[in-house]
């Protein structure tokens, strides 16, 4: 990596990966203004223009190695970092080292933007979501892949990957259809893995309270042009709490080819999960149990030249088996989702700027014990590994979609806007149209002015048309969300400080919620009109860049959100499952200092208050590590303060939990 001058101002332009369609949502074609966050930025996760790695910091995957540039762009049509008009928030490799989280989702909880409702610890079913939005209104992509689950959103961050394969996240907050389809309609988040081209091994183990044990290894292994990279993982635990004990594994591969006039990409993951289910659905149902198996495969080019091509195929299919009362049959479901989808798509440059196109076909079909449309006798489909179950329900939709996108860049300023025309089957058969439209105005070298407006839909997952419990009942006359998201920012941005403060406010209609109408009712899926609005701040200092040299305390940062809903309708609702238990306030900080010699010391505290019937809470974390450069070794302890709070319902989450592991990197 290099400085690079760029109109009398210093930038780091990184160029690495830059031809891969993957690299930072350049596959998907969404502007991303891009910032690589030093250690202890994760409770802020502040936007920031990408910063030099120190070539003398050393870490057990390469960090501490001259990397070489990459580029992360985010449009259609790639725009470097200082024309981007979209600001997208990061969490780096470095990050995440740092924070010394044990799954993606606890990563996330330090975003002050993100809110995330865990049901267990280590991630094991997670809902995220973004500004006061719900889990299902969110795109989630694994190296620019949509890996979104149609079944339902409880499944959508069951990744195939584990923390060590991560090289950063990517969040971009705000209505994203117009390039990412239906279900980025609050926003988006990006899985980046990392793409090591040395040929290594790293191995890495824990093990800590409630008899959990986790360990991954990684491989990596190039030749001449192709590159390639598999993981294995897996891990155990009791749980910490009632009928919460988990066991889980993990496969993941990676390859690529590098070619003078093209590039092509492939991934391939699995995951599988069984894990006590205390509450999760019903308090009225306290031993509950849950099985997911997933698949995901992809395949992915991009050609040289004036127009880039840049087609991709891929595939994602989920097995549930859920059981209301463990270990019978009476409320038990069986599920297999399967989505295939083919993109094609490019952009070129020319006197007017760059334009970019794309078109995009996907179906989402299921076979369901319980959600669909009944099928006939004579179709019904055995479930897998079970000799007396079938699936008698279906149900699949086809999306198609086409998107146009245009940027225009001057000296200052930065316009993109761009549209989509989607139509599903399971709807009318009619084409509609989202646009969007992203401006920012640069007035000097740190500060950076940005408004957006776009607008975005949501189809309803199966689950919210189609299920029905002792406790819950779907709604098969759901019609699609819609949103009209509208933002207003500033950013400054110099060596070693970084700031941004965010508006938004998306006026949401027929925004889908499972709700109770009095408090002997059972939960039903509807819709009502719903607006989110509020503010984000984040800032963060870091010293070492700052004073240029490493000294005692080396960042410092703080994140803020506030977040009002107003309901468009006169209805009565007792309780919200979801959709109205949203974060008023969230707050994080994180501290990051040297102790002595290679041990560092990472603070991590998030406070927050939740609508409905919850407590307000802080949790406080701190990680010790000590790093050579072949190896590292850490203890982490997540809520030192024992403080026994509520996410989501009546699931309570585990106190003290300390965990202790190292990992080792050979070089083969």
């Amino acid at each position: 990596m290099h400085k690079k001058q760029e109109k009398g101002c210093a930038a780091v332009t990184w160029k690495q990966y830059s031809n891969k369609g993957w690299s930072a949502f350049a596959s998907l074609g969404r502007q991303v203004r891009i910032g690589v966050l030093a250690v202890s930025t994760l409770a802020t996760v502040t936007p920031v223009q990408a910063e030099i790695e120190r070539a003398e910091s050393k870490t057990i995957d390469g960090e501490g190695e001259k990397l070489e540039e990459i580029q992360v762009t985010g449009t259609m049509a790639p725009l470097t970092q200082l024309q981007s008009a979209r600001i997208v928030a990061v969490l780096s490799r470095e990050d995440i080292e740092a924070a010394g989280v044990q799954s993606t989702n606890d990563l996330l909880k330090l975003a002050s933007g993100v809110d995330v409702r865990q049901r267990g610890g280590f991630g094991i079913q997670t809902d995220i979501s973004i500004d006061g939005g719900t889990f299902d209104q969110i795109t989630l992509l694994l190296n620019g892949v949509n890996i979104s689950n149609p079944h339902t959103g409880h499944f959508s961050a069951d990744l195939p990957v584990s923390v060590s394969d991560i090289e950063r996240i990517e969040i971009l907050s705000g209505a994203s259809s117009r390039v990412y389809g239906g279900s980025a309609f609050g926003g988006c988040i990006n899985i980046v893995t990392r793409h090591e081209k040395q040929n290594n091994l790293s191995l890495g183990a824990e093990g800590g309270q409630y008899a959990t044990i986790q360990g991954d290894a990684r491989a990596s292994l190039s030749y001449g042009a192709v590159a390639n990279r598999l993981t294995l993982a897996g891990g155990r635990s009791n749980g910490g709490t009632d009928n919460s004990e988990w066991r889980r594994a993990q496969l993941y591969y990676q390859g690529d080819y590098t070619h003078r006039d093209f590039n092509l990409d492939w991934q391939f993951g699995f995951s599988k999960k069984n894990y006590g289910a205390n509450t999760f659905y019903s308090a009225a149902y306290p031993n509950q149990y849950e099985r997911n198996e997933r698949y995901t495969m992809s395949l992915r080019a991009e050609t040289q030249g004036h127009f880039h091509f840049t087609p991709m195929v891929y595939w994602n299919r989920t097995y549930d088996n859920f059981e209301l009362i463990r270990g019978e049959r009476f409320g038990e479901n069986f599920h297999q989702a399967d989505v295939y989808g083919l993109r094609l798509g490019g952009y070129f440059s020319w006197w007017g700027g760059k334009t970019a196109v794309g078109s995009e076909v996907r179906n989402e079909g299921i076979l369901s014990t319980n959600l669909g449309k009944p099928m006939e006798e004579n179709e019904y489909k055995g479930v897998r590994s079970e000799d007396d179950i079938f699936y008698n329900h279906k149900d699949s939709r086809t999306n198609v979609s086409f998107n146009l996108e245009h940027n225009i860049t001057l000296s200052r300023w930065t316009i993109s806007a761009g549209v989509i025309a989607n139509m599903s089957t399971s709807v009318d058969h009619r084409f509609r149209f989202y646009p969007g439209i992203d401006i920012a105005y640069r007035p000097a070298t740190n500060w950076k002015l940005y408004a957006s407006y776009s607008k975005a839909f949501r189809l309803p997952t199966f689950t919210d048309l189609y299920y029905k419990s002792p406790t819950l009942n779907g709604n098969a006359g759901l019609r699609p969300e819609e949103n009209r998201s509208s933002q207003l920012g500033v950013q400054y941005t110099q060596q070693g400080i970084h700031g941004t403060l965010r508006a938004f406010y998306h006026r949401g209609h027929r925004m889908i919620d499972w709700v109770m109408y009095s408090a002997d009712d059972i939960y039903h899926s509807t819709s009502f009109n719903l607006d989110n609005m509020g503010i984000q701040a984040d800032a963060k200092v870091d010293f070492t860049k700052l004073f240029n040299k490493d000294i005692y305390i080396r960042s410092i940062s703080v994140g803020y959100t506030y977040i009002h809903q107003h309901r468009r309708d006169h209805i009565d609702i007792y309780r919200s499952n979801y959709a109205l238990e949203y974060l008023r306030h969230k707050f994080t900080c994180s501290i990051n200092h040297r102790i002595v010699s290679r041990l560092t010391a990472n603070w991590s505290l998030r406070w927050q208050d939740r609508m409905g019937d919850y407590r307000p809470y802080a949790n406080l974390d701190l990680r010790l590590q000590w790093t050579e450069q072949k190896w590292m070794a850490y203890i982490q302890g997540t809520n030192l303060t024992d403080c026994r709070y509520y996410d989501l319902g009546h699931v309570r989450q585990p106190g003290v939990w300390v965990m202790a592991g190292a990992r080792l990197k050979l070089n083969l």
